[in-house]
């Protein structure tokens, strides 16, 4: 018999998503590549130190993919890997969660949300 300690699935992908932003920036590059500062635009308390580690983190895992152009100054830009995209339904799921359970949003907000979510995501019903 094996000795090897079997880790849970859930855990295994908590793991790779388990940084407090990783979510969020996972989530931004279903609307495309993203350059450093596009990440931070509407996340204020994302520092440049902890946003790189993220970044740093999600391409080792292979979710996300960096690409240096050859530009004047270098750009870089992160897009995901399809083991990233495969992330869609985890992250659609997240988003229904809280609009299904919260009353913190509008009917027309919420539907909004919705087909937005399942339209980024390439969500089929």
């Amino acid at each position: 018999m094996d000795t090897e300690k079997i880790v849970c699935p859930v855990d295994r992908t908590l793991n790779l998503i388990n940084k407090k932003w990783s979510i969020q920036i996972i989530r931004d590059m279903f609307f495309g590549k993203k350059r450093f500062k596009e990440f931070k635009e509407d996340k204020p308390d994302l520092s440049n130190k902890v946003l790189s580690n993220c970044l740093k983190e999600l391409e080792e895992n292979g979710l996300i993919r960096k690409e240096v152009l050859n530009t004047t100054p270098v750009t870089t830009e992160y897009y995901l890997t399809e083991y990233g995209k495969s992330m869609n339904k985890i992250v659609y799921e997240l988003a229904m969660f809280t609009l299904k359970n919260e009353n913190a949003y509008t009917d027309e907000i919420r539907d909004n949300l919705k087909d937005t979510f399942r339209q980024t995501l390439e969500i089929d019903d």
